[in-house]
């Protein structure tokens, strides 16, 4: 009764949100339906309504083909972080379905303190054989300042690693069958359940990374730097027969329920995150909030909003309660700026510049965002 007349209105007056959940149209690939519902709530629609029994069994089907496979040591690979997800693939993997996995990390070199307890919990928890590749600080700094003017955040590093080397280890030590976590149409407007976006070599470069490791290569980062970060030829693939899926196309995927069981299960913490009000999200990264920022300085909404978009979906809080959340976290400029920029050499007023220089479509209205001081 005594909120305000404009509680529960979006951020922004000129730009379209879906009429379900507080996505903008400035997100990448969104589309709408005749009544203005977003591809993602059509997806959390199709979820209900999915019989995920017989998914399960075609699921168990796809992994007793991969078990005891002649010719290799192990039945699966895991990438792993030490986040939420990856902590649970390797739950369903190992305790139960029993598979004998490799957990395999590219460290994004920015690990905070309970994101490196997280990743070796895990590992001693589930007692699996382990592979990390760190690359060198020099070349996270370079490639992650030259990621801003390319793909206008600050970590392309991170998208392209984390697809391409655990391809790496598949391919090159017979091990053919990766096990992602949550499908791209949990939350993503670009892929819906009943059509999905193909797990293949490219993957990541198509729904994250956007650049090859050649197009990101120049006089200060050679390409001979870069070679976990490019993703192994076609044809190394497919004499390997690499194939991956995601659980969340064949269990039903719960954030929330997700991260209480491997609280209580394995001792997985979590912490505080900039840019969000939920402490499990990318809580192993000291750059996420930067990350997030950069997208809501270049598109209008942030971690808040994808959060929040999720609640609303699931009936957690309603549409304007998010709006409100939304208002107050997604335009807080991030400590974690401060070492991004100390990092990269880069001014605030080029931080600013070049990710207002790469607004499209209805985003070029936004306000500047520039804080001085």
């Amino acid at each position: 009764m005594n909120k305000k007349k404009d509680y529960g209105r979006p951020l922004f007056d000129n730009i379209k949100y879906c009429t379900r959940c507080c996505l903008p149209e400035t997100v990448e690939g969104i589309s709408f339906d005749e009544m203005g519902v977003c591809a993602a709530c059509r997806s959390s629609e199709q979820k209900m309504h999915i019989n995920w029994v017989e998914r399960k069994k075609q699921l168990k089907e796809l992994l007793d083909k991969y078990r005891n496979r002649p010719g290799s040591h192990y039945d699966c690979i895991i990438p792993i972080s030490g986040g939420k997800d990856s902590v649970f693939q390797l739950h369903i993997a190992t305790k139960v379905y029993g598979l004998k996995a490799l957990a395999v990390t590219f460290n994004h070199n920015w690990y905070t303190e309970t994101g490196k307890y997280n990743l070796w919990n895990a590992l001693e928890k589930f007692d699996v054989d382990h592979i990390m590749y760190t690359p060198k600080r020099s070349l996270v700094n370079r490639l992650a300042k030259k990621s801003i003017y390319t793909i206008g955040d600050a970590c392309w590093h991170c998208h392209a690693g984390v697809g391409s080397f655990p391809l790496h280890i598949a391919s090159k030590f017979n091990i053919p069958f990766l096990i992602w976590g949550e499908s791209a149409a949990e939350d993503s407007a670009r892929a819906t359940y009943h059509e999905p976006i193909h797990c293949d070599a490219n993957y990541f470069t198509r729904i994250s990374s956007k650049l090859t490791a050649e197009q990101m290569a120049d006089d200060e980062i050679p390409e001979s730097e870069l070679y976990f970060f490019e993703v192994p030829s076609q044809e190394e693939l497919d004499k390997a027969g690499v194939m991956g899926i995601h659980l969340g196309n064949y269990i039903f995927w719960d954030h929330e329920r997700q991260v209480e069981f491997i609280k209580k299960e394995y001792g997985w913490k979590e912490d505080e995150v900039e840019g969000t009000y939920k402490k499990y999200k990318s809580v192993e990264c000291i750059m996420a909030g930067v990350h997030d920022y950069m997208k809501f300085v270049k598109r209008g909404f942030g971690r808040a909003t994808d959060h929040a978009t999720q609640d609303v979906r699931t009936g957690l809080m309603t549409r304007e309660d998010g709006f409100e959340l939304i208002k107050k976290i997604d335009p807080e400029e991030p400590g974690a700026l401060k070492k991004y920029l100390e990092l990269t050499g880069l001014s605030k007023e080029e931080f600013y510049k070049v990710l207002k220089s790469l607004r499209q479509g209805k985003a070029k209205g936004l306000p500047d965002f520039h804080k001085k001081g």
